[in-house]
């Protein structure tokens, strides 16, 4: 049976209840459901591209690419054009080899056929057609096949243009020969199936970065993203790869050493390469790819990377004597503090964790990697003096910074600041003790904060109000911010510490949801609580575990009658709908104009809130935004501010 339940996240989602019926032996063979081909993609399509959410749909657009870009790294391929066409459909063209079109010995039909039907089938398993793949589990294509409403293959190849057309995954005939071409490659064109995808709404940001950092990883590879919806058209093309990537990322930062650290490194079918360099911020940037998939878990060759860097820096300081201090030796965090750095590798048979690809798990890589940094970063360290100097002082500052924090943080923990068992004061804690059932609402002023203690339920709902604006988490080190009495008390009301005793695993609430005024002064807060999550507890948000409660703008009345609007043309429809005979309306600028009923109807009850979930698709584009917006650069922030001035839809003036 079905029971239809209330997210806690929102809408309402559907639970499948097993409930055999009154005999438990009437389990028979005859329930035992076989989803042959295709089927299970459709049947259970977030297995395969882990949501059905814009994320999902944009994961069936790398998936093609993906396939594109493996031809580029056999260097069989140099140009990819991807295009978003008004009817929403995607085309992406190479000109690679363009996949086969004679007949599969053990399917009987044509390997394009093979490819776009059958999971598990693609030319990448054997070794012999690419050495090196990110599109390892030879699903992708067909995965995209079975989750579009139709799709058309069209290839060069052998002076001939082949064309095959499906529609829903199944093949409406054999492949065609439909005209002669001088050229080679391949062209997929598929439209979603919008009644398995939740929206056919592309991101043209999202989908233009990730097309960026191919470009950097794939030097020579040029790229062409189109959108034919808004008429825009970017290309990517970087001769010097993820050292221009680098660059990229530090261009408004001041930088410690001039030049990007660059090295690489090959034996038999693996390769490395880093490009890597120090600013005179706080924040770690690292950045890992496997055959350029963007491995946001990391994986080993990160962990590779990480430890050698460590023992390398030591090992040079010590040797140099620029470490006096007995009792000082750097840490990982200390010599990560203020890096930005890209790793690459690339290998013939990744392991990776999920069809995601988010985790690389090749055990041979951490060693190879290791090795290699401590060679080529030891010798960059031994040619360059000056830049091996500041580079240690860099560190060794952090350090220094990381002991005067651990100071800090014992002597609020002395004190109960940080001791979970003595919470802040002002927090209103719910008597749910399962994480999972708990949440907490982070609110703007004691005025807000009072309305939402008396209108939440006590029993799962915790309520944190903040005083003023928090410390720029972008402009400011560890010690600084445990100075901050609001940041302390969100801390120990987390329970999670912070820094390098940060333990995810004592969180102490299932949902983190940031409530602020919908004026000026609770988007700038709201912003500030972003930086600091995204720069001190990442793993939050990468856990998923962060919100945004979205209030609404007006109330709109007629008589008993009285409905809420989240925006302008809500607001209009409510108006129109009333006939605008009688009708009051009342704009919302702050939470506490709202009265504790209003506020729990409207923006606390689980039933009828609406909650946007914090999520990172994209670790390099969002540091890149907080470093714009919130680091130190003025003209940079008018800059971002100018650029998306048009995309603001509230505006409190």
């Amino acid at each position: 049976m079905a029971k239809k339940l209330a997210d806690t996240g929102g809408d309402a989602a559907t639970i499948v209840v097993d409930t055999p019926p009154d005999g438990l032996n009437d389990y028979t063979a005859a329930d035992i459901q076989v989803l042959e081909g295709l089927e299970p993609v459709r049947t259970r399509p977030g297995m395969f591209i882990g949501s059905t959410d814009v994320r999902g749909l944009h994961h069936l657009v790398y998936e093609v690419v993906d396939n594109s870009v493996d031809e580029a790294l056999a260097d069989l391929c140099d140009r990819i054009v991807v295009t978003i066409h008004e009817d929403s459909s995607v085309s992406v063209e190479d000109n690679g080899r363009g996949i086969p079109v004679d007949v599969h010995e053990k399917t009987g039909v044509s390997a394009l056929e093979t490819v776009l039907t059958r999971l598990h089938a693609g030319g990448k398993f054997g070794g012999k057609s690419y050495k090196v793949s990110g599109g390892l589990h030879g699903v992708g294509v067909s995965i995209v096949n079975a989750l579009s409403t139709w799709l058309v293959a069209t290839i060069h190849q052998s002076s001939v243009i082949y064309r095959q057309e499906y529609r829903g995954g199944a093949p409406l005939s054999g492949v065609e020969r439909i005209g002669k071409t001088d050229r080679s490659g391949t062209t997929i064109h598929f439209l979603p199936d919008s009644s398995i995808m939740e929206t056919l709404d592309y991101e043209f940001n999202t989908l233009s970065q990730r097309f960026r950092e191919v470009a950097y990883l794939c030097p020579g590879l040029r790229i062409e993203f189109r959108d034919e919806r808004a008429d825009r058209e970017l290309t990517f093309y970087f001769e010097n790869g993820i050292r221009a990537f680098v660059h990229q990322m530090n261009r408004r930062k001041t930088v410690v050493n001039t030049e990007e650290i660059y090295f690489s490194n090959t034996r038999d079918s693996l390769q490395v390469e880093a490009a890597m360099q120090y600013t005179q911020s706080y924040d770690e940037r690292i950045y890992a790819f496997a055959n350029t998939i963007n491995t946001v878990d990391g994986g080993t060759h990160l962990t590779g990377f990480r430890s050698a860097l460590t023992r390398t820096l030591n090992d040079y300081a010590r040797k140099q004597n620029l470490i006096k201090e007995k009792d000082l030796s750097l840490t990982g965090d200390d010599v990560r503090t203020g890096l930005t750095a890209v790793i690459s590798v690339r290998l013939s048979n990744p392991q990776f964790e999920g069809q995601t690809k988010a985790k690389l798990g090749n055990s041979e890589v951490r060693g190879f990697v290791e090795s290699t940094v401590n060679e080529k970063l030891g010798q960059f360290l031994e040619e360059h003096p000056s830049a091996a100097k500041a580079i240690i002082e860099k560190c060794t500052n952090a350090a220094r910074a990381r002991m005067a924090a651990q100071k800090a943080r014992d002597m609020v923990t002395r004190k109960g600041y940080l001791d979970v068992s003595t919470l802040p004061g002002k927090l209103a804690d719910c008597s749910e003790r399962s994480m999972e059932n708990a949440e907490i609402f982070i609110v703007e002023g004691d005025s807000a904060g009072g309305n939402a203690k008396q209108g939440r339920e006590r029993r799962f709902q915790a309520i944190l109000p903040l005083r003023g604006k928090i410390l720029n988490a972008e402009r400011t080190n560890l010690d600084r911010m445990l100075s901050n009495a609001e940041i302390r008390a969100l801390v120990t009301a987390l329970g999670t510490s912070i820094g390098e005793t940060f333990d995810i695993a004592k969180l102490r609430y299932g949902k983190i949801i940031i409530m602020t005024d919908a004026d000026v002064d609770g988007a700038h807060i709201r912003t500030l609580l972003l930086t600091f999550f995204f720069r001190y507890m990442r793993e939050i948000i990468t856990n998923q575990r962060l919100y945004i409660a979205q209030a609404p703008l007006y109330r709109v009345a007629r008589n008993r009658d009285v409905q809420y609007a989240w925006d302008d043309a809500e607001r209009d429809r409510i108006m129109k709908q009333f006939k605008r005979a009688n009708v009051s309306l009342q704009r919302y600028k702050g939470l506490g104009e709202m009265n504790a009923d209003q506020l729990w109807e409207t923006t606390m009850d689980p039933a009828r809130r609406k909650l946007l979930q914090v999520m990172l698709e994209d670790e390099a584009a969002v540091s890149l935004v907080f470093d714009r917006l919130m680091g130190d650069d003025p003209q940079a922030r008018k800059r971002f501010i100018q650029a998306h001035a048009k995309e603001v839809q509230h505006l409190d003036v």
